[in-house]
């Protein structure tokens, strides 16, 4: 598995900060979740909360709702 550089702002970084995120959390609606609804904008954002996810080994339903919450917050407004 390849290193990938967190620190480089990338459509490609996005996508795997966000299928980690899902897959993480064990999401069942993973296809809601699509890497192109982020903006590079909400970059550091979005590093932000993938860092918080990866330090835990489990989460709450409530903690698991609030992280859905923050990512659909963080989704490019159509």
């Amino acid at each position: 598995m390849n290193k990938v550089d967190l620190s480089v702002k990338s459509p490609e970084n996005i996508k795997h900060m966000v299928d980690s995120i899902s897959e993480k959390l064990r999401m069942l609606n993973i296809g809601a979740i699509k890497a192109e609804a982020f903006d590079e904008e909400m970059y550091e954002d979005l590093k932000y909360l993938y860092d918080m996810v990866m330090r835990k080994d489990s989460f709450s339903p409530s903690e698991m709702q609030a992280i859905a919450e923050e990512l659909g917050t963080l989704r490019k407004q159509a």
